[in-house]
Order: structure tokens, then C-alpha cells, then sequence
């Protein structure tokens, strides 16, 4: 059986995801992030995370070489942030307020949500790489709302 790609990223579309920006900085010190939507806990003991990075991304492996990494979890106002993180700009970080993790990880400002994480494991998958992370410290707001990608649109919890 043949897949048509188009058909199955729409298939895959009917499942709401999140959206986060994970951070890291390159081995010269530049803050660097990406938007992603494949993001999912897979241990509570250990805490590990994990989220899904395109091979053919300049930044993948900055972030599959460094100690370390952040989740930014975003607020369902962040779509202009979810936007330029996903584009191709060199400074994705000029107009987007952050400060900086015990870890050195960049973590964006007016998120829902921030994991600090460790470099776990790095596992192949097609044409992404699944990198695995250990939670070393977290931060969040309970009563925030999260920006939800579903069927190729941007929506909050309480409607569009």
C-alpha cells in the first residue's frame, strides 16, 4: 500500500497538539528555538520528556549536541510567537522577550508553561529525530491557558 504524505499529515491533523518553542544555546552562545508540536511526557520517575526534530533543520543539531534544552509551553495569545519560531529568520529572538534557566536555556516570556531539560537520549525516526529529555526543573500557571494546533489552525481551549 502506497501512502499519500498529504493525505496522512491531514489524518494526522484531526489529533490537537500544543504548541511549544523549545530553546537552547549554540556552542558559541547564541540563544537558538524552534517551534514544535510533537512534544509528549513519557515518565514521570525518571520525569523525561520528549519532542521530535527535523533532520533537515540547521538548528537540530544544536540542539542534539548541547547539554540541554527548554519547552516553552505557549499561551494561547502566542501565535505570532508559535509564527516566527517555525520561520526561517536568523534572530528569532528579537522581538520576543526571554531571560534565562538555571540551565542557560532560553524561556520566552507570557508562556503557560517551562521544562528545563537535560540531553537524555537521541533516537532516530524517519526523517526526525526524537530527542528525549530529562526534566531537571519546571515552572508553570495552573490557571493559563495553552495554545492548541488542531487541523491545521491555531485555537484556544474556549474557542476560536
Amino acid at each position: 500500500m502506497t501512502i499519500n504524505i498529504r493525505e496522512f499529515r491531514n489524518a494526522l491533523g484531526t489529533f490537537a497538539t500544543g504548541i511549544n518553542v523549545i530553546t537552547t544555546i549554540s556552542s558559541d552562545g547564541v540563544p537558538l528555538g524552534m517551534t514544535v508540536n510533537s512534544f509528549t511526557s513519557v515518565s514521570l520517575d525518571p520525569p523525561l520528556i520528549l519532542v521530535c526534530l527535523d533532520k533537515k533543520s540547521a538548528m537540530t543539531e544544536s540542539f542534539v549536541n548541547g547539554k540541554g534544552f527548554g519547552v516553552n509551553i505557549l499561551h494561547e495569545s502566542q501565535q505570532s510567537v508559535s509564527n516566527d519560531f517555525a520561520g526561517k529568520s536568523e534572530d528569532r529572538f528579537a522581538t520576543h522577550g526571554y531571560s534565562t534557566s538555571e540551565r542557560e536555556n532560553p524561556v520566552l516570556d507570557g508562556i503557560v508553561s517551562f521544562l528545563d531539560c537535560q540531553r537524555e537520549e537521541v533516537y532516530e525516526g524517519g526523517d526526525h529525530l526524537i530527542l528525549v529529555g530529562r526534566v531537571m526543573s519546571f515552572t508553570y500557571q495552573s490557571d493559563a491557558d495553552p495554545l492548541i494546533y488542531f487541523n491545521g489552525a491555531y485555537h484556544g481551549l474556549k474557542g476560536d
